[in-house]
């Protein structure tokens, strides 16, 4: 096989790829369409939970969670479950070392198996679970997220308070960040807004439990759709300068391809000349 005919099925190669990608470019920008639909209502739910936590808590403050007794903290880490995102789940994993390096949680679960495979054989992790894809997947996720918490917890705490962080990307900022979604929202000793408590249908303290797992399932759903604003975003960025470069590259490989073209027909050219003129010198030898 010529020299050209290679570069030809490398070109051929090149735009395939070039379509895979531009393909998985749209879907990652429609993803991003709707997971911004989905963080703007996630955002106004969890406002009003919170508020709703501050009125409580300003008329009943006895009832707040108190952290004396809280069990060892537990950690999130919520990485990608596909790949091609750049640098999200080295930056967490480097957020992770160096956050265990300042201590050792009680426990620690990851979510997604790149992040999982960036942490490897870490004898801190405890669980490791398959993260979303798509935001349609963050409700099977999430299930089996609070039974793996559940479980640790009854191991490191037992009756204590649970506490939970989450080390996860958040949709319009460049660094990990780090969230406590346990204990639930305490305002501190803020003015009440109202002059009379709240009228509640149930016992005070069952009203606060309920309201905090409220807040918790909230919370968690606000972390991964973030998380995958984030990871979206990062995955457009780097098919766009992925593909610039596939475009670079087969912008070269064509400027060869035609320069090869060129030269085989010049070669054609000059054997149609050479052969022209042996046939012109045999005519004159046989007129001779």
């Amino acid at each position: 096989m010529s020299k050209r005919m290679l570069i030809q099925k490398h070109l051929g190669t090149l735009n395939d790829i070039g379509g895979i990608m531009g393909a998985m470019k749209n879907i990652s920008l429609m993803e991003t369409h709707k997971l911004a639909r989905f963080l703007a209502h996630q955002h106004r739910a969890l406002a009003g939970i919170e508020a709703a936590a501050a009125d409580f808590l300003a008329h009943y403050p006895e009832i707040g969670y108190r952290t004396e007794d809280a069990a060892p903290d537990i950690v999130v880490a919520i990485g990608s479950q596909r790949g091609f995102c750049g640098d999200f789940n080295e930056s967490l994993a480097q957020a992770l070392r160096q956050h265990w390096r300042q201590g050792s949680p009680a426990g620690a679960l990851v979510v997604g198996r790149r992040l999982a495979a960036k942490l490897g054989r870490e004898p801190r992790i405890t669980t490791t679970l398959d993260g979303p894809s798509v935001a349609e997947e963050v409700q099977a996720v999430l299930q089996r997220l609070m039974d793996a918490l559940g479980e640790l917890h009854a191991r490191v705490g037992g009756n204590k308070l649970l506490t939970v962080s989450v080390f996860a990307h958040r949709e319009g900022e460049n660094q990990v960040g780090v969230r406590s979604i346990l204990p639930a929202p305490n305002p501190g000793h803020a003015a009440p807004r109202f002059a009379y408590p709240p009228m509640l249908n149930l016992p005070a303290t069952q009203f606060f439990a309920e309201l905090a797992r409220h807040y918790l399932w909230a919370q968690m759903h606000d972390v991964f759709y973030s998380s995958l604003m984030a990871e979206s975003r990062r995955r457009l960025q780097h098919m766009e300068g992925a593909m610039q470069r596939l475009e670079e590259k087969s912008g070269e490989l064509q400027r060869k391809y035609n320069l090869l073209r060129q030269e085989e027909i010049t070669e054609e050219i000059e054997i149609i000349m050479l052969s022209n003129a042996a046939l012109q010198r045999s005519r004159r030898i046989n007129a001779e």
